[in-house]
């Protein structure tokens, strides 16, 4: 079962399940040094491709390095959007411009999905 999801702006994922996300998280300090804006209440977040990049390939043989890196690669953007697929929030406190941007990645278009 996917824990983690990374995606670009065009949708294309990489699912990570508990285990990969668990040791990925912990190779990569939880992917501080690569996040632009993330919630304070999960660990969804935006992450920078060239920063992701140089996490993974600074840290020790992650199973997905590969995956991970042929997407931030691929990426048509500059971000990649972390989705936290088990976690029961709402991102009422992701209050940075980052936010709105994740939304607009990963979510279909829906003016309800907008905080006023």
């Amino acid at each position: 079962m996917a824990d983690l999801t990374f995606v670009d702006d065009d949708g294309t994922t990489v699912e990570l399940d508990a285990t990969e996300s668990a040791s990925l998280l912990a190779l990569t300090g939880g992917l501080d040094a690569a996040t632009t804006s993330a919630c304070p209440g999960c660990r969804s977040r935006v992450v920078s491709v060239v920063a992701l990049a140089d996490l993974i390939e600074a840290a020790a043989p992650h199973p997905r390095s590969g995956d991970l890196l042929e997407l931030a690669d691929d990426a048509p953007t500059l971000h990649l959007y972390v989705i936290d697929l088990l976690a029961r929030c709402v991102h009422l406190d992701w209050r940075d411009p980052g936010h709105e941007e994740w939304i607009d990645a990963v979510a279909p278009p829906s003016p309800a999905r907008r905080r006023p």
